[in-house]
């Protein structure tokens, strides 16, 4: 039985019956007052901690009750004093949800290394062939763009596969598609060959995508959610420039192999992992919760506050339980899935693909003088860099600071690398002493990307949709990224031959500056706010909690 149910009986014991229930107040030991308060306060700060607004409206009603047969103010003083102090002794441990985060992030490790792989590939395939087979440079577009293809294709299935065996067994079970796709890139005898593991590939991407943020959201508590839901896009940066780093010294062949490995290592360290409490529950597994949050929070952490909320969360899900489109079709969860894939939509058409996957070339078009090679290293490293930053100010600073400042200054960014292309093109002559220009605005540019657009809008889709909907919902906005993806990764050279280098990153500055717009209007604030205050948010009630707490 939980904390907060039991002390509830006690409560709701002295209350009824008028003046009965205060004599048997009365005649309780002092000592008892302050150890039921205690426990009372443990369970606030638990339901606090994870959003249960039932515990803290316990504590209130129950704490008048309580409070009422103290003697004298100094005992009352005395008593919220020992409930202070009995509540600071159940502060959960965050060390092993860092480290469960980032074991579920070595996934988005190794879907990284797919979206920096045709950087350095792209030289020695096309212009130097290491395979068999020639490869030109339209048919290489299609080796690129078919991973996002694959990755769209998995995102809605995936979505009921992680609610039938689980978060955990779901990712563990992705390391096949990942050895096989790999297999088939290293020894492709034909173009079908490579495009089917880039394919095959991208279907294990793109699942990472969906499942990885929804496990940290549900194993990591409110206070550190933000900064572990931004491991994922760090370790995505951080395998794109581990790929550009061994490209620069390996052949295609051995890169690729190197690459195929890391999936083997992901699957023996996360298999140690537990699975989401919140899926357990949902299974009816409640003493595996118990032991997934002991090991999450720390055997001397106290559950049972926290999994009452979870009880109860299910308990709403499966008395208001609904097919998918009636779920779909609720307020909450379409506003959710509105601003979902607003964020989505925006983080791909400012450009950022095309900037990852042709960086070389827009290196070697500014005469910068830069070697190819270093300057995807050079790109790589800064993500990394900005990505770790926005893991350290997320949950301080917030998720629509973060989008907003990172929308403008790329709108700026993308616009003056648009001005010189658009003059290079008119003469190159006149651009000689402004080389610099477009070097500066893609640095630029990719660190404010890396702070915002990149980490947050996957955070978020792990926080704005209620459980029973969050498998398929998530799943429709990776969709939607992904297709953006391909559509901006095979239109770039397009874009280029019609509107020119300047006029398609103009077109992307455009397109930022819309999506400013939209957040600055549309996209609420999680920051520090429990996955069921966020719901009530997006249902309209802001102050649902506090009233609560102001209630008596």
């Amino acid at each position: 039985m939980s904390t907060a149910s039991s002390s509830n009986s006690s409560g709701g014991g002295g209350g009824a019956g008028g003046g009965s229930g205060n004599r048997a107040n009365d005649d309780r030991k002092p000592g008892q007052n302050t150890e039921e308060s205690s426990h009372l306060l443990e369970a606030a700060e638990n339901g606090a901690k994870y959003g249960s607004r039932q515990a803290v409206k316990i504590v209130k009603t129950n704490g008048t009750s309580t409070s009422s047969s103290l003697p004298h103010d100094q005992d009352q003083e005395n008593l919220l004093g020992n409930m202070v102090h009995t509540s600071t002794e159940n502060r959960s441990r965050t060390f092993w949800q860092y480290v469960a985060a980032l074991a579920a992030a070595g996934g988005a490790f190794a879907c990284g290394t797919l979206l920096g792989w045709t950087s350095p590939a792209q030289t020695e395939i096309v212009d130097n062939p290491n395979y068999a087979f020639p490869v030109n440079d339209d048919q290489f577009s299609w080796v690129s763009s078919a991973m996002t293809l694959g990755a769209a294709c998995v995102c809605i299935p995936i979505g009921f596969l992680i609610n039938m065996i689980g978060r955990k067994w779901t990712m563990l079970f992705l390391v096949l598609p990942f050895l096989l796709g790999w297999g088939l890139l290293i020894w492709a005898k034909n173009l079908a060959m490579m495009y089917s593991s880039r394919f095959i590939l991208g279907i294990a991407g793109g699942a990472f995508c969906v499942t990885a943020p929804m496990y940290t959201g549900e194993i990591a508590q409110k206070e550190i959610r933000g900064t572990l839901g931004s491991f994922f896009q760090l370790m995505i940066t951080l395998g794109i420039l581990f790929v550009y780093a061994i490209g620069a010294g390996l052949d295609v062949f051995y890169m690729s192999v190197v690459c195929g490995v890391l999936p083997i290592i992901f699957g023996v360290i996360f298999f140690f992992m537990p699975e989401s409490p919140t899926y357990l529950v949902s299974k009816n597994r409640s003493e595996s919760a118990v032991q997934s949050i002991q090991w999450l929070r720390g055997q001397q952490y106290d559950y049972a506050a926290e999994l009452e909320e979870l009880h109860e969360t299910d308990r709403q899900i499966r008395e208001n339980k609904v097919n998918v489109l009636s779920a779909l079709n609720r307020p909450v969860t379409r506003k959710a899935l509105a601003i979902s894939l607003g964020l989505m939509f925006f983080q791909q058409v400012c450009g950022i693909n095309a900037v990852i996957f042709y960086s070389k070339k827009i290196f070697e078009d500014a005469n910068t003088g830069i070697s190819s090679g270093m300057s995807t290293i050079l790109v790589g490293v800064m993500q990394v860099v900005a990505t770790f930053v926005s893991t350290l100010v997320v949950d301080k600073l917030g998720r629509r600071i973060l989008l907003l400042a990172s929308g403008i200054v790329m709108a700026l960014s993308t616009t003056a690398i648009g001005v010189y292309f658009f003059l290079k093109d008119q003469d190159e002559a006149s651009v000689d002493s402004i080389t610099w220009l477009p070097v500066a605005s893609l640095c630029v540019f990719i660190i404010m990307f890396s702070i915002g657009y990149g980490p947050v809008p996957w955070l978020m889709m792990g926080e704005l949709f209620a459980t029973d909907i969050k498998g398929f919902a998530g799943s429709i906005a990776g969709t939607t990224n992904w297709v953006l993806a391909f559509i901006v990764t095979k239109t770039f050279t397009n874009l280029n031959e019609s509107l020119g280098a300047g006029g398609t990153f103009w077109l992307f500055a455009g397109l930022t500056v819309v999506g400013v717009f939209f957040v600055f209007f549309s996209v609420p604030e999680t920051k520090g706010k429990s996955l069921n205050e966020i719901q009530a948010e997006l249902a309209g009630n802001r102050s649902t909690d506090q009233q609560i707490v102001n209630k008596n």
